[in-house]
């Protein structure tokens, strides 16, 4: 048997290795770890679902948590202590009429909290999707307990109808910023402040053509502006391409923006933004031929404005996923395509249906879709109503700019295969020589997080922390500078992780060639330690080498030796698991290399001894070995001391027990080929009909009353004796039929004719 396992094992190992193909090593994470190793909290309560709305509140110290039905103010250093609970249901009678609208009622007529945001006065504004109906409410934290104030007013073009609807909204000096669906279908596609003036979006096409909302995210451009500009509302989303020939509908990344002063036109574009303007989103992945499409964004501003950078995932939008990737876009990038570059215009051609071009004709002035800034002042314009009809038709027509915003590098920050990137945030740290660095933080469709830092351009990921089931995508993510944690939801949880967990790092070359900007490995206590808690007099004993990656400073890594006996004639697995996903293993016996022969077979990091003897007695070392800028460090040594079972007291097996053994091996496997014989054998006859079960299945089939579920054996009665034909073993049955034959021989009339 134990050659049996081996064949199964070299049979599974190869076709594995075969199948998969090793991604680009700088996409690769150094470590895969729990979250239980990174200090994590899960929370969940029983009966609710979708954890998939978050809003910090840092200054009272709680994460306000909306799910399906429910709102939790959970604790935000250990989500686990619930601190207040509160049920939004809907109401009956809503249930019933989202169903007779064809809805679902145990999944989709349900309320899903899906919009929170801080108000000035400290209140919250929340809303939900209230069995395709949307509602919103004020609620405010008092006390320790969590009050809906019953102020419900109707949330359409504020939050979806349909909960699984993509979405995004910014809550702006008391106003809400939206986009989302105005009606029940979701296919009015709206982008919407809401307030005593209702700005929105055209109903045009042109405007919005099938979009999927993914962010929307507010600068405040009009601070220590020198041209008087106005602050901005971006959003990003993915919508169908307008400006592309193809026969097949295809999907284009989008980044668009509206001035935060705009009030409308006088005349034309009357409760309409006059600022909209919208530019493609290019992140170039490899050779693809399709555009990739944002899945989120994260914007990272780490001083002022002008220093803002736009974080966004990207991946494939055919079924096959092939790689995901992170690409960046400055401030100033996007306000150079909006600023300065050409529009698309719609081509008149009979021969052509929606032919969008490059528009080479004259710009009106002032220029169509800026905000209002010194320059229109000294025109005497002030507002968005004293706008001239010329402009504002102009940006009605032509809202697409001709250029495309590109990543900042001109590629990807990250590329990375076979996984599907849901969510990203970025934190910024200081590390031991006072660098600061930008740490991505990005969930994924198999329930993890990717943890990633780029060092001059070359990306490393320091870990991928395994947060929910691989079945359970990361829905959201949310970034406490405040409290150093992450906390991340799904449709079953939500859990919470800390930024800098440095105690899963074993050794001093563990912990530096981890490259965590997080954490250094303190000499005097043998311990890997988040910088940030370090004394500076005590820098000198901290080790921390993030560009370089170099170990030198660090002591040899102690090895582990264990004792394994084993019988002759077996095979001997000695098990050795790499140090990183990164490391390779390398295996010694008796301080010699060992390599794959008919004696030994190294498979999936363990070393097999195949049809061990006495000679195979001996010393066998493991060293996990893992490279680091062209150096090679030793990050884990394992050690065996293989023996012989000793037998009868004697340290070695007598000739006479080997051949025993060898026999006893060599009738295992002729046990195993004659019960392979068997089976083939069988399944010939069967598939022959000669199997007597076949041919007695087969005329019971043909024999079965139409009243009877089943059909008894048929009895031929011979004289006083009666024989069962047939498969049946039912005894009990009163309604077999019996046939009795004259002892003549000659045939009975009837419906039983043997």
């Amino acid at each position: 048997m134990d050659m049996l396992f081996l064949l199964i094992l070299c049979f599974f190992g190869t076709a594995i290795l075969s199948s998969g193909q090793v991604g680009p090593r700088y996409s690769t994470p150094r470590k895969t770890v729990t979250l239980t190793s990174n200090r994590g909290h899960v929370f969940r309560e029983e009966g609710v679902w979708n954890y998939t709305t978050m809003l910090l509140r840092e200054d009272i110290g709680v994460l306000i948590l909306g799910a399906r039905e429910t709102l939790f103010a959970l604790d935000l250093t250990n989500i686990t202590h619930k601190k207040a609970m509160v049920k939004w249901e809907v109401t009956p009678d809503n249930k019933k009429m989202c169903s007779y609208k064809g809805k679902n009622l145990e999944t989709e007529c349900q309320n899903y909290i899906r919009i929170l945001h801080k108000m000035p006065d400290g209140r919250m504004y929340v809303c939900g999707t209230y069995a395709f109906s949307p509602t919103c409410d004020y609620m405010s934290y008092t006390e320790g307990n969590l009050i809906l104030e019953s102020k419900q007013h109707k949330g359409k073009g504020k939050c979806p109808f349909d909960p699984f609807q993509r979405y995004a909204s910014e809550f702006v000096d008391g106003e809400l910023y939206s986009a989302t669906s105005m009606n029940f279908l979701g296919s009015e596609p709206v982008i919407m402040r809401s307030s005593n003036k209702t700005i929105r979006t055209d109903y045009y096409s042109s405007w919005l053509s099938d979009p999927k909302f993914i962010g929307m995210k507010y600068v405040a451009e009009g601070k220590e502006n020198p041209e008087g500009d106005d602050d901005k509302i971006y959003l990003f989303f993915s919508e169908t391409a307008m400006e592309y020939d193809s026969y097949n509908k295809m999907d284009v990344s989008r980044v668009a923006r509206v001035c935060k002063g705009d009030m409308g036109g006088q005349r034309t574009l009357q409760k309409k933004w006059t600022s909209f303007l919208k530019a493609q989103l290019d992140c170039p992945v490899l050779q693809t031929k399709l555009p990739y499409i944002i899945q989120d964004v994260f914007l990272f501003c780490p001083g002022s404005w002008t220093t803002c950078v736009f974080y966004g995932i990207f991946t494939p939008q055919m079924d096959v996923l092939e790689y995901s990737a992170v690409c960046t876009y400055s401030i100033q990038s996007i306000r150079e395509v909006f600023s300065e570059g050409r529009f698309k215009t719609l081509y008149n051609d009979e021969s052509v249906f929606n032919k969008w071009v490059t528009y080479n004709g004259d710009v009106p002035e002032p220029r169509p879709g800026a905000c209002i800034n010194n320059d229109a002042r000294e025109k005497r314009i002030f507002t968005s109503s004293d706008l001239p009809d010329k402009t504002l038709q102009f940006v009605r027509e032509k809202p697409l700019m001709d250029e495309a915003v590109k990543p900042s590098p001109q590629q990807p920050l990250l590329v990375k295969k076979g996984t599907a990137f849901t969510r990203i945030v970025v934190a910024s740290t200081t590390a031991l020589d006072g660098s600061s660095h930008q740490v991505m933080f990005i969930g994924t469709a198999s329930g993890s997080v990717l943890k990633a830092v780029n060092y001059d351009g070359k990306m490393v990921i320091i870990e991928e922390v395994q947060l929910f089931k691989p079945s359970e995508p990361v829905k959201i993510l949310r970034l406490s500078n405040t409290t150093g944690q992450l906390y991340a939801g799904s449709d079953e949880a939500v859990v919470q992780m800390s930024l800098s967990a440095c105690g899963h790092y074993i050794s001093c070359i563990d912990c530096v060639l981890a490259r965590d900007p997080y954490c250094g490995w303190n000499l005097n206590t043998s311990s890997c330690i988040a910088v940030n808690s370090i004394d500076p007099d005590t820098h000198s004993e901290v080790v921390q080498s993030l560009r370089d990656g170099h170990a030198t400073h660090c002591p040899a890594v102690e090895s582990t030796k264990t004792i394994k006996t084993f019988y002759p004639g077996s095979v001997v697995r000695l098990p050795c698991e790499p140090g990183s996903n990164l490391a390779q293993v390398q295996w010694r016996v008796n301080d010699h290399p060992v390599e794959n022969s008919n004696m030994y077979l190294s498979q999936h990091n363990s070393l097999f001894i195949l049809n061990a003897s006495d000679s195979d007695a001996g010393h066998y070392t493991c060293t996990s070995v893992e490279s680091s800028n062209g150096n090679d460090y030793v990050i884990q040594t394992v050690m065996y001391e293989l023996r012989l079972e000793n037998f009868m007291g004697q340290t070695s097996v007598l000739p006479q027990l080997q051949e025993q053994l060898n026999t006893v091996l060599i009738h295992r496997a002729m046990v195993i080929i004659l019960s392979l014989l068997l089976v083939a054998l069988f399944v010939w006859n069967f598939y022959r009909g000669h199997c007597p079960v076949l041919r007695c299945f087969n005329k019971a089939v043909e024999r079965q009353q139409p009243m009877s579920g089943y059909q008894e054996p048929l009895q031929i009665v011979v004289g006083n004796k009666a024989a069962s034909v047939g498969c049946s073993s039912n005894s009990n049955n009163n309604h077999n039929r019996t046939t009795e034959l004259p002892s003549t021989g000659s045939q009975h009339d009837g419906d039983n004719i043997i």
